[in-house]
């Protein structure tokens, strides 16, 4: 388990102990699935305690996160939304939604979807909003941005044709490299980061 998805699962423990809501204990049922990583039976029970307890912050976390883990990132998106909605300072709901819109945008069967472009901006600015809330020094958020600035700019760079166009793309390229490079002032051995760096200075040279 890395450290991220170690931190996100202590902080369900704390918030549940914490705030326990008044749902027969189908959030109580829903971590317990969550920390044996059974998170098809999470859903199952987080959804009968949103159902009972409708916009309680600690089932939203849990409920998203658990749809998160299921690869349903629709219903995950939607949970972070709510969650959003009512805990707008949660850093961790802006990176899950991020990541889950990511996810999507990147999808094979989204290739032909003219909702793309639209998946990979909501995407950047979920990370960014999570960056500002948490700070640039969390490496986790900087390097998630970067990918999405990273996987939008190649998608863009499939349909570039003129000279403005390719402009965007490159700034999207470099917004990239600057996410990674601060990611390397934190961790500077971090060697799959260089890889990154160097496959889009790769890229960026082959669009001219």
């Amino acid at each position: 388990m890395n450290y991220f998805k170690q931190t996100i699962l202590l902080l369900f423990v704390f918030s549940a102990q914490v705030g326990v809501a008044q749902n027969n204990g189908y959030d109580k049922l829903g971590l317990q699935a969550m920390m044996k990583g059974d998170y098809k039976a999470a859903v199952g029970q987080l959804e009968k305690a949103d159902t009972k307890t409708p916009n309680n912050a600690n089932v939203l976390k849990m409920l998203g996160y658990s749809y998160f883990q299921c690869g349903d990132f629709e219903n995950s998106i939607a949970a972070y939304s709510r969650l959003i909605t009512v805990k707008p300072s949660d850093y961790s709901a802006y990176y899950y939604r991020g990541k889950a819109r990511l996810n999507i945008a990147n999808d094979p069967k989204e290739s032909l979807s003219q909702m793309r472009d639209n998946f990979y901006l909501s995407a950047i600015k979920d990370f960014s909003k999570a960056i500002e809330l948490n700070g640039e020094e969390d490496t986790q958020l900087l390097q998630n941005r970067g990918l999405a600035y990273k996987d939008y700019a190649i998608y863009k760079s499939y349909k570039v044709k003129k000279g403005p166009e390719k402009t965007a793309v490159v700034s999207l390229f470099n917004n990239s490299i600057a996410d990674f490079q601060k990611v390397l002032v934190v961790q500077p051995l971090r060697k799959d980061i260089i890889g990154l760096v160097d496959y889009v200075k790769a890229q960026i040279a082959s669009l001219k």
